[in-house]
């Protein structure tokens, strides 16, 4: 079974005292429904269940009167032996949640009356056109946290490196001290694997199980395709077409040496008046990230930020990988990342730090200068490069260079290297990116 950091989440949620009903938002198939269950399982003497995707039906107690008492006689009468319902040792589990828009309704009074837990599952909450709006959103009596995709620490464990390797590693980044030959080619190995499987649980285990990689690659190219056809079933039926193709556009959009999203890569002549409530579902949708271009480099970053200037990356690296070329996990396996002039690098920080809960800036400016990422880390504003062995990092020193302009003064260098200090510019191995978490 996958370890799993929202484990620890589920965890803490039921030991605060007073806790509200809890909601777990992912994209599809990032591995809410498992985790969810698991937990519920361990720790409750009773689960009761409902999946409002796979059982419509169960969308019928919620129909009436959504007072807690009226709810559970309902829930009995359906459920039968399948429900029991004992205070405090009973755990709701309401699954795809946004199929029954009345259950999100009820958190609100499962909260003022206390006598049971609650969680709920979400794919699509809040996306543009997917089903009713509830009569009215909990605002105040629930908790949502997101789930991503396994990130780069918990692909780690899956592939049995223990948390004393990680903290081994945590220490030569504190010290900016070189990681040992073997574990760092060991490291660079696991980082190259993580590229091409990224963190979709099915793909992960399969990979772990039976590293056939062809099998990993059909089992990416289904989920991919499952997105494409929930576009085209749950979205407003103007945007149906535009979902698909801005979708589908992302590698091109990468591809480009100026990696700024730009509409009319999507489709010739089109303008963002038409295509940016499409760009916005997928993004609803958990299954992309934006990176704001920054007026200046310096804090607060959300503040400099410009709304319509943008770079668009896969949430999940194994899944961008799996839109380009056939090929392309033979070469990134074999250490080739240089291609898609460097979106492959790019998309990689971008999962890195996405799924650690950073949002994602850059900063360019006409004249040529490019920081590809910004980020505040140790409490200042840092530039981070993701570099080939022989990229250069001229706009970086640029930076450095002309502080009484700029107020930066560190810089992170990732790619083919080990761990040096060089002024203010820390070099990092690319897999060191999952331990740039704080703040």
């Amino acid at each position: 079974m996958l370890r799993r950091k929202i484990e620890r989440i589920l965890e803490d949620w039921k030991g605060t005292p007073g806790h509200k009903p809890l909601i777990v938002k992912g994209c599809r198939q990032c591995g809410k429904t498992f985790s969810v269950r698991a937990f519920a399982e361990k720790n409750y003497r009773h689960v009761v269940y409902l999946n409002f995707l796979e059982n419509p039906d169960y969308a019928s107690a919620f129909s009436g009167s959504l007072e807690v008492d009226h709810l559970i006689m309902m829930l009995s009468a359906l459920l039968g032996s399948e429900a029991t319902f004992i205070p405090g040792e009973t755990i709701l589990v309401f699954d795809e949640i946004q199929d029954c828009p009345e259950a999100r309704t009820t958190l609100k009074f499962f909260q003022m009356d206390g006598r049971f837990d609650v969680i709920g599952t979400g794919s699509l909450l809040g996306v543009k056109g997917y089903g009713k709006e509830p009569r009215s959103i909990p605002v105040g009596y629930e908790t949502v946290v997101d789930m991503s995709p396994l990130d780069f620490e918990e692909f780690l464990w899956a592939n049995g490196i223990s948390d004393a390797v990680i903290d081994e590693l945590k220490r030569h980044l504190n010290d900016a001290s070189p990681v040992p030959e073997a574990l760092h080619k060991r490291m660079r190995g696991l980082m190259l694997q993580y590229a091409v499987v990224g963190g979709m649980p099915d793909a992960v285990q399969t990979f772990v199980d039976t590293k056939q990689m062809d099998r990993v690659l059909q089992i990416q190219r289904d989920i991919v395709r499952s997105y494409e056809d929930d576009m085209v079933k749950y979205a407003p039926r103007a945007d149906k077409a535009n979902i698909r193709q801005c979708f589908q556009s992302i590698p091109r959009q990468l591809s480009k040496e100026n990696k700024k999203f730009q509409y009319s890569v999507v489709k010739k002549g089109a303008t963002a008046s038409k295509f940016a409530g499409s760009l916005q579902w997928i993004e609803d949708a958990g299954i992309i990230s934006r990176c704001y271009n920054l007026t200046l480099p310096e804090l607060p970053l959300d503040g400099n930020a410009i709304d319509d200037v943008f770079k668009v990356y896969m949430r999940d690296m194994g899944l961008f990988v799996s839109m380009l070329e056939d090929g392309t996990q033979y070469d990134i396996l074999q250490g080739n990342l240089y291609g898609y002039k460097g979106a492959i690098f790019e998309n990689l920080v971008a999962d890195f730090f996405t799924k650690m809960g950073r949002k994602l800036y850059y900063y360019h400016k006409d004249s040529g200068l490019e920081i590809d990422f910004v980020i505040r880390w140790r409490g200042a504003c840092t530039l981070v490069e993701a570099k080939a062995s022989t990229g250069n990092i001229k706009s970086t020193k640029t930076v450095l260079n002309h502080p009484e302009k700029y107020h930066v003064s560190q810089a992170i260098k990732l790619g083919e290297y080990n761990v040096v200090r060089d002024g203010m510019v820390l070099t990092l191995p690319m897999y060191m990116s999952f331990l740039l978490s704080e703040a």
